[in-house]
């Protein structure tokens, strides 16, 4: 308890470093959300095993550590080439290095009338009117000492605007790219995604390492989306394996549209991915997908809420890790379907796959229903590879590892399956058998 309140006084002190830093800056309307944030995070301190929501995952591995946060652009020597490999051919390239936008590395390109990508730290400055209405609405830093740290330290992130009508046609790249340091360091990117009626867009968060040092990313991605619009999110953590990873993304949806949400949590030492989807209108369809890999000691949390408030809306959750030395995997999946939600449609489902003995996973589906004209189901698997499958290829003439290999890649190749866009498919499928081939 006493390291903890003192990695609380160390946030404050970096705080008040930070505060001095702005100079002008501190009368900005953002400031305000940033001190009620320090405030918030000082008051909740660190979650800890004895709290519901954080009961399998303990963040003392996070807590015990001084990272330093990292609130001003640094110059650094990243070249393109050095993480070419990972960035999609005919994309929106968008780069961070260590929680900055970097406009040398990054490939915009022309945007159609209205849209607006690029980095929230510069366009808040031309477009306020934009980004003060909708910044740290959804998430403020009530919800946890990592959403409250992250909302002190705003400071830059992805921002996209897509107008009434507004359609992209090639997937917006966004890389956050983690650079070596010396010390221990905090990056926290501030991401605010506004999508208007009748727009359509796919987007992915891509998370990766140039160091092999440890390191801790607090992320927060806020979503907007209108009337009858179209949006595909892709979430792909592939950081190094001393890296933390705390990732929070909410998402309110009005009526007719359609959501689809695909996380994938590659690598990384401790990961939690929090994720809120509020079905706030009629005829709304969302879909959560999400694949886990884990080998070693890695620990890595998915938390998902999907909130029925309006009736007529369906929501399709399909969850799955795979596990392997001595890792750890932690689902908690709730649906809520509120009084005036009828005729709702949802269905949860979380399966896991384990590779070795020592693996573990703790799941916990949930559903909370006060509407009476409802589908609703959900479930939960744990288990081995199937002996019948096994037998069943064995006896086509594929030996046994050959065997194992198919089976484990085709239980992860259903999630990756889901994401609509061929040329992450395809770095994705590569990235999955590297992994699986380390796994074994």
């Amino acid at each position: 308890m006493q390291s903890a309140d003192k990695n609380i006084e160390w946030y404050k002190s970096k705080f008040m470093e930070f505060e001095h830093s702005l100079n002008g800056e501190k009368l900005a309307t953002i400031h305000k959300i940033r001190q009620d944030a320090i405030s918030k995070f000082t008051t909740l301190g660190f979650p800890t095993t004895k709290q519901e929501e954080w009961r399998f995952t303990n963040t003392q591995p996070i807590s015990k550590i001084e990272f330093y946060p990292v609130f001003r652009k640094e110059k650094v020597t990243t070249r393109r080439t050095d993480f070419i490999n990972h960035l999609l051919n005919n994309a929106i390239q968008v780069v961070f290095i260590n929680g900055f936008y970097s406009e040398n590395l990054s490939n915009i390109g022309d945007l159609s009338d209205g849209i607006i990508i690029g980095s929230l730290a510069e366009i808040s400055k031309k477009h306020p009117e934009l980004i003060e209405p909708k910044i740290a609405k959804l998430v403020s830093g009530n919800e946890n000492a990592f959403s409250a740290l992250n909302t002190a330290f705003i400071t830059d992130g992805i921002f996209v605007y897509v107008p009434n009508g507004g359609m992209i046609k090639e997937p917006i790249q966004i890389v956050y790219i983690a650079t070596e340091i010396e010390k221990p360091y905090a990056i926290q990117p501030r991401n605010l995604i506004i999508a208007g009626d009748n727009c359509e867009f796919k987007l992915i968060e891509y998370y990766m390492s140039l160091s092999d040092k440890d390191y801790l990313t607090n992320s927060v991605t806020e979503i907007y989306i209108g009337k009858n619009s179209r949006i595909e999110h892709n979430k792909i953590q592939n950081e190094n394996l001393q890296a933390f990873h705390i990732g929070t993304t909410y998402t309110l949806i009005d009526a007719g549209s359609f959501y689809q949400s695909n996380s994938i949590s590659l690598s990384g030492a401790l990961v939690r991915n929090n994720i809120t989807v509020v079905m706030n209108g009629e005829r709304i369809e969302s879909a959560l997908n999400g694949l886990s890999l884990g080998r070693g000691s890695q620990l890595i949390d998915n938390h998902t809420a999907i909130d029925h408030a309006k009736p007529n809306c369906n929501s399709f959750e399909l969850y799955k890790s795979i596990l392997a030395g001595n890792s750890k995997g932690v689902f908690n999946g709730k649906i809520l379907v509120r009084k005036d939600a009828q005729k709702t449609d949802a269905k949860q489902t979380n399966k896991t796959l384990l590779l070795s003995d020592t693996a573990t996973m703790n799941t916990k589906p949930q559903l909370e229903i006060f509407a009476d004209d409802v589908k609703c189901t959900h479930g939960a698997t744990i288990g081995q590879l199937d002996s019948e499958q096994l037998f069943y290829l064995r006896s086509r003439g594929i030996d046994e590892t050959s065997a194992r290999d198919i089976l484990t890649s085709a239980f992860a190749s259903d999630i990756i399956n889901r994401i609509s866009i061929v040329e992450l498919r395809k770095k994705l499928e590569n990235e999955l058998q590297s992994h699986l081939i380390i796994m074994k």
